[in-house]
């Protein structure tokens, strides 16, 4: 512990050196007996494992758009009522797209030899069956538009398999993880990296599109729409990992119109959506065992049985919204908000991903009613969180909520079109989304002026591992539509524990696999940050905005 806590704080010093001088003249003080509240009541009296159980035990996975986040969500706003936040509401944005909900599914396989049964999940707004169907599967592949003709006609009542056998390597090193002092040092002295404005970080599965010139690829890419326009009985993938019983599920696909424009995406949720087959993601291992029986010239034939249930139309969401009022009659107006995405996937019960982030973020909000009540103030800037839905889908809740409070959006790297009253009065806005591992520093996503306030906020939490801050930013989560806009928009810097290779967007992704000392870890820090930033005399620091970016003569 001593050795990790010295060269953490080597890191922290390092990327001091980045700073400008005038940065570094003065320290940002510290409440150190609310710290010592905060940590008392977040370390020893945490609620986070509690609100962790409801969101993924009770409710289970919470599409965007499903019946089950509906629930969840006015589970939410009760218990946010329940704590004495004010003004807590469902925010509405949207439309949408399509609700859908997994009522039944089960799939398994038969040769000459026997039956056998196959681990797999149907992906989202999949369309069901029509009853139980059975049907001879079939492994298409095509290198040459001549190849995928000849399949032209030919795959209506089969079920096609459409990705070659996947190798699967055997886990001789551990699949959890921790950041090392290496990682941390490579952090703090990583230089600033432009930032995309995506969303979810999940692929699907063997539905990729081809790049560029490439004929082989082309060619896979239209062998794969043609397989969704044929209407076979049910198409099937293996993603593009997991392995012992884990797999990562997000959407169904759909069919592209070749002279649709490119740069408009529909997606299996969209009233719009034009019809695609039955899909469904298979354990690797029954995949693979499915292909090698092809191989040998074995007929086997797949019998499946999938109900799930659609709204007809256009349906609006929700995000979550309360508030602890500011009481400074000069800064009350003035905001601090976290927040973190309440979706998820539909495989698991969606725990690090992000009931984590969720649960955290609520747990931040429990202490800090707690202490104010203790100290016998409130705030003094308002004191906000925001649970996000739309984010698998790219960060389609926070989005529209930063449009329509803050700021306008002209796309990536451009300034905004418009303003609204409130941009002037959000100080910063942090959020969690990287799993349910302990946070260990703060993304900083190239705003230099908050380093020198970060790191001191982050001193009292030495002992618990937390001292590192990077200049780099992070992706894929909902602090982009703040950043993207010029408003202070924070991700943690996490432990990585088994994210990517076990929980992110798979069956696995539940509540036995989310680490209680990390959460209450990570509450603690996140409900100290979030009262500094509202008792500080000046708001945070901001970037300045980017320049408008004018078009050259080929478009760029």
């Amino acid at each position: 512990m001593t050795h990790r806590f010295k060269v953490s704080m080597t890191a922290a010093l390092l990327a001091f050196v980045l700073l400008p001088v005038s940065a570094q003249t003065a320290l940002e003080p510290i409440d150190q007996k609310a710290v010592d509240m905060i940590r008392a009541e977040g370390l020893d009296n945490s609620n986070v494992m509690n609100y962790m159980s409801w969101m993924t035990d009770v409710f289970g996975p919470r599409l965007t758009g499903s019946p089950a986040l509906d629930a969840a969500s006015n589970w939410a706003v009760d218990t946010f009522k329940g704590m004495g936040l004010q003004n807590a509401h469902k925010n509405q944005w949207g439309p949408f797209g399509r609700g859908w909900t997994l009522n039944h599914f089960n799939i398994e396989a038969t040769s000459e030899y026997g039956m056998f049964s196959i681990s797999a999940y149907p992906k989202a707004w999949s369309p069901g069956t029509k009853g139980h169907v059975e049907g001879e599967v079939v492994l298409v592949s095509a290198a040459t538009m001549e190849e995928v003709d000849a399949y032209r006609g030919k795959l209506a009542g089969k079920v096609v398999m459409i990705q070659a056998i996947r190798e699967v390597d055997e886990p001789f090193e551990a699949i959890a993880e921790r950041h090392t002092d290496a990682s941390l040092l490579a952090l703090a002295n990583a230089a600033p990296q432009p930032q995309g404005a995506g969303g979810g970080r999940g692929g699907r599965g063997g539905f990729r599109r081809g790049q560029g010139g490439n004929p082989a690829a082309q060619a896979a890419a239209a062998l794969r729409n043609l397989v969704l326009t044929e209407m076979p009985l049910a198409v099937l993938d293996a993603g593009s990992k997991g392995d012992y019983g884990t797999i990562f599920v997000s959407s169904a696909a759909v069919p592209r119109d070749p002279d649709a424009d490119p740069g408009v995406r529909i997606g299996a949720q969209s009233v719009d959506a034009p019809p695609t087959p039955p899909q469904f993601t298979v354990a690797v291992e029954h995949y693979n065992r499915l292909a090698r029986m092809l191989e040998k010239g074995i007929k086997v034939k797949v019998n499946l049985d999938l109900k799930v249930e659609f709204t007809s139309e256009d349906v609006n969401e929700y995000n979550i919204i309360a508030e602890i009022p500011g009481t400074d009659p000069e800064v009350g107006d003035e905001i601090v908000m976290i927040g973190a995405h309440y979706d998820s996937w539909h495989a698991g019960t969606g725990a690090t991903d992000n009931a984590a982030g969720s649960s955290a973020m609520m747990e931040a909000m429990r202490i800090l009613k707690k202490v104010y009540a203790d100290q016998g103030k409130g705030p003094r800037r308002t004191i906000r969180i925001a649970l996000w839905t739309g984010e698998e889908q790219g960060l389609l809740g926070s989005r529209a909520y930063v449009s329509e409070q803050f700021a306008e959006s002209a796309g990536r790297g451009q300034p905004p079109t418009a303003f609204h009253p409130e941009y002037e009065k959000l100080s910063g806005y942090f959020n969690m989304d990287n799993g349910s591992g302990r946070i260990r520093g703060v993304h900083l996503q190239g705003n230099e002026g908050v380093a020198p306030i970060f790191r001191q906020w982050l001193t009292p939490f030495h002992d618990l591992d937390a001292a590192t801050l990077t200049l780099n930013g992070t992706g894929g989560t909902d602090h982009l539509s703040f950043d993207g806009v010029g408003l202070p928009g924070f991700q943690f810097i996490q432990d990585t524990i088994s994210y990517s290779p076990k929980t992110h967007h798979s069956n696995m992704d539940v509540y036995d696999h989310t680490i209680e000392a990390d959460l209450k870890q990570a509450a603690t820090i996140i409900a100290s940050f979030v009262y500094h930033t509202s008792e500080r005399n000046e708001m945070l620091p901001r970037k300045p905005l980017p320049e408008v970016r004018v078009a050259g003569p080929t478009g760029r």
